[in-house]
């Protein structure tokens, strides 16, 4: 069968291009070895917000006080919190599933493998194409430690779908998925230790927000260790003990589930690029600007090219990738791709850190302001947080938030930035009072 366009992977990247594509008069074949969505809305994005919203809820209810309610009792049933989360995915996929059922899209179900470069083969049926795009997303990695396949040793897929809260869950990685959990895990009762083999939680974020993220998830009972190098899980009687190194000296971590969340890599298994001559890194494809490979007429979007993993870089890039298809410019930057992790409270992120604009020998200015006076984040009893916006020659070049909502106050400045606009131009921008955008508002005129 022959079509214009072949999208291997029907997660974010590959069903939002594939719409595109068809809203576009392109005849497309989507091709998806899982269910659609991808890693995305099954098991990663969608899933862990749920997860999120019941650990938001749950913190609300300790301090209940505050609001006036000084007699609270509940029952706390974590099976019914899986099956919301189920509940929501279900509906979820349901709703691409249905966006897919129309004349231009033909989805296709089974694993893709590249027969010629121009020839993809899914259970023994060849598929045909003028351009390509593989968005087959990534996997999970893991340690290559003793101890890594114990039963109680699981990734961020079999954490979503545990019948019981852990009574003590030591998470390997201090990054977005392992802080994500350490979180929520973390408010819905375990006892939670991070262990973090750099020098601070976040390695990418700005030095300065990590920082003050790891303060709070410490004062909310998190233990958290840096610099310490995993050596080994072993199994007792008494449960799982996770064994580090940390400043030349052996320590131990007790708990009865470990949460393996160090990274994942691009997911290149069984594509067959190798065959073809597509360039790959250890991180995952080469590509240019416009999303090609070195085979002019194949495309790579995504995690699999191992750049930034997030859902919405995927979506954007595909834009990029079927606009070069189609002989069309566009005014995307994809150099300015907001970032958020899901933490309570949430840290969000955008343009260049206070580390890279060093880096490049900008003269800059951190522009800050405090939650804390911040009139709604009281009222919301969330005063903990702050803004910084990173000013170089009058032009906004980063903002780093910490802080409620955080992942949608972002979005202002991501726009500023993306259009180049001034400190002076967000200054000049009246702010709903109150709001906590006013966050913003204030760092800008400090």
């Amino acid at each position: 069968m022959h079509s214009k366009l072949i999208i291997i992977g029907a997660g974010p990247g590959g069903y939002e291009t594939a719409l595109l594509a068809a809203k576009k008069g392109v005849d497309v074949t989507l091709i998806e070895a899982g269910e659609v969505g991808g890693t995305c809305l099954n098991e990663g994005c969608i899933p862990t917000k749920s997860f999120c919203k019941n650990a938001e809820f749950f913190e609300s209810l300790l301090s209940a006080e505050v609001y006036g309610i000084d007699d609270l009792s509940y029952s706390f049933d974590f099976k019914m919190v899986v099956e919301r989360k189920n509940q929501i995915v279900r509906q979820l996929r349901e709703g691409v599933e249905s966006l897919l059922n129309q004349p231009k899209i033909n989805l296709v179900r089974g694993k893709a493998r590249f027969v010629d470069d121009h020839t993809v083969e899914v259970s023994g049926e060849k598929f045909t194409a003028d351009y390509i795009i593989i968005a087959t997303g990534s996997v999970s990695s893991t340690l290559p430690i003793e101890g890594n396949d114990l039963e109680d040793v699981i990734t961020s897929r079999e954490i979503l779908n545990l019948e019981k809260v852990p009574e003590h869950l030591c998470v390997i990685g201090g990054g977005v998925i392992g802080l994500e959990f350490a979180s929520i895990f973390s408010c819905l009762g375990s006892e939670v230790t991070v262990v973090e083999y750099a020098k601070e939680i976040l390695p990418r974020f700005d030095a300065d927000l990590a920082k003050r993220l790891r303060q709070s998830l410490t004062k909310r009972g998190i233990t958290i260790h840096v610099r310490s190098a995993v050596n080994a899980i072993k199994k007792d009687d008494k449960g799982l003990k996770v064994v580090f190194t940390k400043k030349d000296e052996q320590d131990v971590v007790e708990c009865s589930k470990v949460l393996m969340a160090v990274g994942r890599k691009a997911n290149l298994n069984s594509l067959n690029l190798a065959d073809i001559g597509v360039e790959c890194t250890p991180r995952g494809i080469t590509i240019d600007e416009n999303m090609r490979t070195n085979i002019p007429h194949i495309y790579a979007i995504g995690d699999v090219v191992g750049q930034m993993m997030l859902a919405h870089a995927a979506i954007f890039q595909g834009m990029r990738a079927l606009n070069n298809i189609m002989g069309e410019t566009d005014k995307l930057r994809l150099d300015v791709i907001p970032a958020a992790v899901f933490t309570l409270p949430e840290v969000a992120t955008v343009g260049l850190t206070e580390e890279e604009c060093k880096e490049r020998g900008l003269k800059y200015k951190a522009k800050k302001s405090f939650f804390r006076a911040n009139g709604k984040a009281v009222c919301l009893n969330e005063p903990e947080g702050y803004c910084k916006i990173l000013v170089a020659d009058d032009k906004i070049v980063g903002c780093h938030i910490f802080g409620a909502h955080a992942s949608d106050l972002i979005q202002e400045v991501c726009a500023m930035i993306t259009h180049d606009m001034t400190i002076q131009d967000l200054q000049a921008v009246v702010h709903t009072h109150p709001t906590l955008s006013e966050v913003i508002q204030t760092a800008a005129l400090s």
